[in-house]
């Protein structure tokens, strides 16, 4: 089909009728409307109904791989550029990986960078994307910057840059779900260039009872007609493999054994450097043959040596499966595999369908007295979260749960199924793992998260315990997952300590008290030499409840022997020394105080006998008046001899936004 582009009117601002410029391999469907200097890359689909229109701002350019789907408008004001990422002006500037999806506006000037993802009827309008975020549905970006690797969500306002610097980061799932965005339109981009090629699609026609996703077609196959094939690995690997290297990436093995796979000591296998498809076949083939027995993970590396679509190959005790059918990489961490007996802990149970750790955890929710339920939802709903309960199980033996589980998995073949387990007294969940994903693909024994509990949480009452993380700090998560708070960690490093400069990690997702500790721990060992501080949230309020330093430089954490207070050996300049060692106050709660102080925000403190400490009903002794450091120090132990045997908490207060920015424990009876 003929390409319907016309070259840009003359108008008062131009006259130099600049017509698009397309790249060969580039496919622009003929009901979409091309004006004007518009620079389409490598492997570029424009989609039906798109009007791309340089006829005002001038040039556009859109990057190698990148996708404009179905009803996208991208146009410019004729006043203002944005610096492309050749340092060439631009109207509208769109890097490369990119997916602008169905019905979104990118109005010049723009920029949306690398690998960025704009979900359907957004907006971007003077303002620059970062390479590598996330915009999903119905969200307005103007006049701002924001920065790489962040998400937007659905119906978010950024328009004050104060906003965009708080967006938190990109999750690894969110990568993943935009790498196979862009890995089916390409698929879609070679199917259309080989439906308009009478010999690439003569064959095809010939073989009725061959479908795209059942006959082995791959977006390099429809190009190259040579086909290549592994009696040990699965289709999903070697489709997984080939777009890889069809995206220009590295490809990294890695191998661990059963034990220290709980600890994730991975060792890398022997690189590959393949200059064909066949060759990182048989590369990866013989890394499986190495280190059979154990656990071998497949994955890509891209410019910037980022891991990309990393996912687990080989299990201990598994063959690699034959290929059998066709799949399109979706760059999940699971595979396709199943284990069909337990896990060797000799229950007496077994089944085709639930793998030994889904096992495992079933007998220790039953131990624990927990109830268990199963919920499914399709892959439409899954984005959303809207899970719909399968039958309620009522029984208490492992064989009748597993029968229930099984019957739930058989009725909903080709969607996600997740186990939960309720802890009824407090009435809410303990754990919520999927044993079952889209197109039969059950969770073998290894590739979920780990429940282990022997005793149920029964609040307050539950002794979980931590190397790294003082009394403390697991007394504030346990009281932020109690009160149904959102719970963060934010790091920095000493040059920016003094600027406030923190950025975020994102959103810790935990069911448990045990599963937001090994969150917090992993974080710490992420961001050695780092202060690292807990955050609340209030979801209701949407406000901050906690904010609190638990990490130092050089590794000073909390310790584990119930201390409420850091040890530190060097305090953070020689004021703070002279401050330090002239207070009962610990190191920490002087350097809140000297932070409030500094912020310009206001200082209070709270006290609460162990009664009243349940209920929450603190009672103010009202602002502490200081016009220096040492004054507040001075307030703030007053206090706290007046109130010994009290929990005494310090408030800090912003008294422009009226708020809190807050509020942690720095007494307890």
């Amino acid at each position: 089909m003929a390409v319907r582009s016309t070259a840009a009117p003359p108008t008062p601002w131009s006259r130099n009728l600049a017509e698009p410029k397309i790249h060969e391999t580039a496919f622009v469907h003929s009901f979409s409307n091309l004006i004007g200097d518009v620079r389409i890359g490598a492997n570029v689909i424009v989609a039906p109904g798109t009007t791309i229109r340089a006829d005002e701002g001038t040039p556009f350019y859109l990057g190698e791989n990148t996708n404009i789907q179905d009803g996208v408008v991208i146009h410019g004001l004729e006043q203002g550029r944005v610096i492309g990422d050749d340092q060439n002006k631009y109207s509208v500037w769109i890097g490369k990986n990119a997916c602008i999806t169905h019905m979104a506006l990118i109005h010049g000037p723009a920029y949306v960078g690398d690998n960025s993802f704009i979900g359907f009827r957004s907006t971007v309008f003077n303002a620059r994307v970062g390479a590598g975020c996330i915009v999903m549905m119905h969200a307005l970006i103007q006049d701002v910057e924001i920065p790489s690797g962040k998400y937007v969500p659905s119906g978010a306002i950024i328009t004050s840059q104060q906003q965009a610097d708080r967006l938190p980061d990109v999750q690894d799932q969110d990568k993943e779900f935009a790498h196979h965005v862009v890995g089916i339109n390409q698929a879609l981009r070679a199917g259309y260039l080989c439906a308009a090629d009478s010999k690439c699609i003569a064959p095809i026609r010939d073989e009725n009872a061959k479908s795209y996703t059942g006959n082995g077609i791959t977006v390099l196959e429809l190009e190259r007609s040579s086909e290549v094939s592994s009696n040990s690995l699965g289709a999903e690997t070697i489709d997984q493999l080939r777009y890889l290297l069809g995206q220009g990436y590295k490809i990294g093995t890695e191998h661990v054994d059963q034990r220290r796979f709980r600890t994730g000591s991975w060792t890398s296998c022997q690189p590959i450097e393949p200059r064909s498809l066949g060759e990182a076949i048989a590369a990866l083939e013989s890394c499986l043959n190495d280190h059979s027995g154990e656990y071998v993970r497949l994955f890509g590396i891209d410019k910037d040596r980022r891991r990309v679509l990393e996912s687990v190959i080989q299990r201990p005790d598994d063959d690699a499966k034959p290929a059998s059918s066709f799949k399109a990489p979706t760059g999940r961490s699971n595979s396709s595999y199943s284990s069909s007996n337990g896990n060797g802990n000799g229950n007496g149970s077994s089944s085709g369908k639930v793998s030994g750790e889904t096992l495992e955890q079933i007998r220790q929710l039953l131990a624990g007295g927990y109830k268990i339920g199963m919920e499914h939802v399709d892959e439409r709903r899954f984005r959303t979260g809207s899970w719909t309960s399968c039958t309620p199980i009522e029984a208490t033996s492992t064989n009748q749960v597993i029968s229930a589980l099984e019957e739930c998995i058989a009725s909903h073949q080709g969607e996600y199924v997740r186990l939960i387990g309720i802890d009824t007294k407090a009435k809410r969940r303990v754990l919520e793992t999927i044993i079952q994903r889209p197109n039969g693909q059950v969770a073998s024994s290894g590739g979920q998260k780990s429940f282990t509990t022997s005793a149920a949480p029964s609040g307050t009452g539950t002794a979980t315990s931590s190397n790294r993380l003082s009394s403390e700090v697991i007394d504030q998560l346990r009281h932020l997952l109690a009160g149904g708070s959102k719970i963060s960690l934010e790091h920095v490093d000493e040059r920016r300590f003094r600027t406030g400069s923190w950025t975020s990690t994102g959103q810790i997702k935990a069911s448990s008290e045990r599963e937001a500790i090994a969150a917090v721990e992993g974080q710490l060992g992420e961001y050695p030499g780092e202060y690292v501080r807990l955050i609340g949230i209030d979801p209701k309020a949407k406000r901050r409840v906690l904010e609190t330093i638990i990490q130092r430089p050089n590794g000073q954490v909390a310790s584990s022997g119930g201390q409420k207070s850091f040890t530190t050996s060097a305090a953070p300049s020689a004021k703070a020394t002279a401050t330090a060692t002239a207070t009962r106050l610990s190191s920490e709660v002087v350097d809140q105080l000297r932070q409030l102080l500094a912020s310009g925000s206001k200082i209070s403190i709270e006290h609460v006998d162990q009664r009243r400490f349940r209920t929450g009903s603190w009672t103010s002794t009202g602002q502490i008046q200081a016009s220096s450091e040492r004054e507040a120090i001075a307030a703030v132990e007053k206090q706290l001899g007046e109130y010994q045997g009290e929990y005494v908490r310090l408030i800090g207060v912003d008294p422009k936004a009226k708020r809190r920015v807050l509020e942690t424990i720095i007494q307890r009876p």
